[in-house]
């Protein structure tokens, strides 16, 4: 299986990084307490984040905003998952726990104000490619039994068959949602400026440690970008 980041992606924004986990055999059925007062402080502290109170023009949030203007979304209508789950840590509407590694992904996401999510692989077909859509394209909403079709141009998450993510990462799909019973799990990373390439690497390597940590099983971690855009999984 092969996951690649597009030419086209590459080329409308040539500063892209994602950071990559590939993580096999984890056990996420549990819940974890720890993993929870984790994320409540995340909450907390983002709730109380005085650079988070012009959320707009928030550098990490304001990137993702231009950035989907520039694929032809407004960002004052679909946000981001990073300004989603900012803006409901400002409300003070905790983040239901879902299961181990989606609550991971949303404390790590608002710990480094990135966005992070994933993909079940045995539910994946054929490849991984994050490009441009082409409009027709079947995108089924998380939750839901309806089939929709993403508007030509924008960036999605996709395999051989069918839309993973809309707009980047704005919707998750639901034919590939993580769940307790999964076990081989492709984990995204999101970078835009002004997370360097250092950076990029290094908060990789924080959240494939913490899938170590508490799911177990084989992880291992690479970035994707200009120089390297492709890789077998």
């Amino acid at each position: 299986m092969k996951d690649i980041v597009s030419p086209e992606v590459l080329t409308k924004f040539p500063e892209y990084i994602r950071g990559v986990i590939i993580a096999k055999g984890v056990n996420n059925s549990d819940e974890n307490q720890r993993l929870v007062k984790l994320l409540r402080k995340v909450e907390q502290d983002a709730a109380q984040d005085q650079s988070l109170q012009d959320i707009k023009n928030h550098p990490s949030i304001a990137s993702w905003r231009q950035a989907y203007s520039d694929f032809g979304a407004n960002p004052n209508k679909f946000y981001s998952s990073i300004e989603s789950l900012a803006r409901r840590a400002r409300r003070g509407d905790q983040v239901p726990y879902i299961n181990t590694l989606v609550a991971m992904f949303n404390y790590f996401s608002l710990k480094h104000m990135v966005p992070s999510g994933g993909d079940d692989l045995n539910r994946v077909d054929g490849k991984l490619c994050l490009t441009l859509a082409n409009g027709d394209e079947p995108f089924t909403p998380l939750n839901a039994d309806v089939v929709e079709y993403p508007v030509p141009g924008e960036v999605i998450y996709v395999d051989n068959s069918k839309v993973m993510c809309r707009r980047w990462n704005w919707r998750q799909g639901d034919q590939t949602k993580i769940t307790p019973a999964t076990t081989n799990v492709a984990i995204n990373v999101d970078c835009l400026p002004p997370v360097s390439k250092d950076e990029a690497s290094a908060i990789t390597k924080e959240l494939a440690d913490l899938v170590q940590e508490f799911c177990g099983g084989k992880v291992t971690y690479l970035l994707l970008d200009a120089s390297q855009s492709e890789v077998e999984i």
